[in-house]
C-alpha cells in the first residue's frame, strides 16, 4: 500500500471511528433490561451514561436525567471521562490530520513537518480508541458483575425458588457500537503510524575524507634525478625553509616537479 493510500485509508477510518464514539456516548442503551425469566412484559427499562428510560408496551417511552454526580457509582463517572477523553482526541488528531495529508499542500510545508504531523495524529487516535475501548470494557465488566450478583441474590435457600423482584441489566448495543468505533479508531491511528515511515525523507549519508594540511615547516631538496637510485639530496644546492627563512642564496633556480619529498 503506498504512503498516500494508507493515510487517507486512515484517516477516513478514524474520522468512522470518532463518529462511532460521539454515537456511543450519546446511547442510552448501555444497559437493558434482561428479559428471561421475568413474568413483567409491559415495562421495558435501559439505562445510559446520562439518563435512564422506560418504555412502556403503549409505545411511550419515559427517560429521566441523572441529576446527581457525586451520587453516581464511581465506575460510571470513570467510563463517562474516558470516552469524553476518546472523543476530544479524536477531534484533535484529526484536525492535525487535515493539515498533514499529502493530497493537500499548504504553502511551503515540507513533507518532514507533514511527517511529524501525521505521526502526532495517529498517536492521538491510539490513544482516542484505547480509552474508548477500555471505557466500554470496564462498563460491561461492570454489568457482567451485577448481572451474577443479583442472580445469586434471587435464589433463596427455600427449595431453591426463584423471585423475580429483581431488575437484571445485560449489553445494551452502546457497547458494541463503542467496541466497534474504538477499533476503528485505533486502526485509523497505526495507519498513519505507517503512512509516517513513507513521508519521512531519506537521511543521505556521505562518506567522510580527512583532509590533512602540511605543516608551517616545509623543506624543499632539489637534487637531480636518478633512475636507478630515485631521489637523491645534492647537499650543495639545499634549501631549508625553517619559519620563512632562508639559508641559502637567493640566485638558486626554482625547484622542479621532482624535487619535492
Amino acid at each position: 500500500m503506498s504512503t498516500t493510500r494508507c493515510q487517507v485509508v486512515g484517516f477516513l477510518l478514524s474520522i468512522l471511528g470518532l463518529a462511532g464514539c460521539i454515537v456511543a456516548t450519546e446511547m442510552d442503551m448501555w444497559s437493558t433490561q434482561d428479559l428471561y425469566d421475568n413474568p413483567v412484559t409491559a415495562v421495558f427499562q435501559y439505562e445510559g451514561l446520562w439518563r435512564s428510560c422506560v418504555q412502556q408496551s403503549s409505545g411511550f417511552t419515559e427517560c429521566r436525567p441523572y441529576l446527581t454526580i457525586l451520587g453516581l457509582p464511581a465506575m460510571l463517572q470513570a467510563v463517562r471521562a474516558l470516552m469524553i477523553v476518546g472523543i476530544v482526541l479524536s477531534v484533535i488528531g484529526l484536525l492535525v490530520a487535515i493539515f498533514a495529508l499529502k493530497c493537500i499542500r499548504m504553502g511551503n510545508m515540507d513533507d518532514s513537518a507533514k511527517a511529524k504531523m501525521t505521526l502526532t495524529s495517529g498517536i492521538m487516535f491510539i490513544i482516542a480508541g484505547l480509552c474508548a475501548i477500555a471505557g466500554v470494557s470496564v462498563f460491561a465488566n461492570m454489568l457482567v458483575t451485577n448481572f451474577w450478583m443479583s442472580t445469586a441474590s434471587m435464589f433463596t435457600s427455600m427449595g431453591g425458588m426463584v423471585q423475580t423482584v429483581q431488575t437484571r441489566y445485560t449489553f445494551g448495543a452502546a457497547l458494541f457500537v463503542g467496541w466497534v468505533a474504538g477499533g476503528l479508531t485505533l486502526i485509523g491511528g497505526v495507519l498513519m503510524c505507517i503512512a509516517c515511515r513513507g513521508l519521512a525523507p531519506e537521511e543521505t549519508n556521505y562518506k567522510a575524507v580527512s583532509y590533512h594540511a602540511s605543516g608551517h615547516n616545509v623543506a624543499y631538496r632539489p637534487g637531480g634525478f636518478k633512475a636507478s637510485s630515485g631521489f637523491e639530496s645534492n647537499t650543495r644546492n639545499k634549501k631549508i625553509y625553517d619559519g620563512g627563512a632562508r639559508t641559502e642564496d637567493e640566485g638558486q633556480s626554482p625547484p622542479s616537479k621532482y624535487d619535492y619529498v
